[in-house]
């Protein structure tokens, strides 16, 4: 019994973890929003919303592509205002990927649709089920198998 749960919370995963489903949702959140912002952009602000200033290194394994493609649509962010450079202070080889006050506003924006799309998505639960859906989600996050 214990194994077919495992099985299937494996199975819903995959569907979330799927670049087709992510892209389409992606897709959904940045219509309208603007130059700069789509759905191959998107991962980038978010991830350095979350993060902070990375370099593009570091923000490559967060957002699950290799620095070349961070660098990428780090410039096609920064031609939009939504991003910019600055030097590292710990490398002066190197620089940070920054969101500009724009850029901050753009991910609210998106945070809030995203919050909205989730919430329309569940109006149809019984009530209390999706209060606990995410309580337990997030214990699953912070004590499950994705724990650093």
């Amino acid at each position: 019994m214990e194994n077919a749960v495992g099985h299937e919370i494996a199975d819903a995963l995959g569907v979330l973890l799927r670049r087709t489903t992510r892209a389409q949702l992606h897709r959904q959140l940045t219509e309208g929003m603007g130059e700069g912002v789509d759905e191959v952009t998107y991962p980038v602000l978010s991830a350095l919303a979350r993060a902070g200033p990375r370099s593009a290194a570091d923000l490559a394994p967060d957002v699950g592509i290799d620095r070349s493609g961070v660098t990428r649509r780090a410039s096609r962010l920064e031609a939009a205002g939504l991003v910019r450079r600055e030097p590292d202070p710990d490398d002066g080889r190197a620089h940070l990927l920054v969101l500009t006050e724009q850029g901050r506003l753009a991910v609210t924006e998106l945070r809030t649709r995203l919050a909205a799309h989730i919430t329309a998505s569940l109006a149809s639960w019984p009530p209390g089920e999706a209060e606990a859906f995410a309580r337990q989600l997030r214990r699953f996050t912070a004590d499950g198998p994705f724990t650093r």
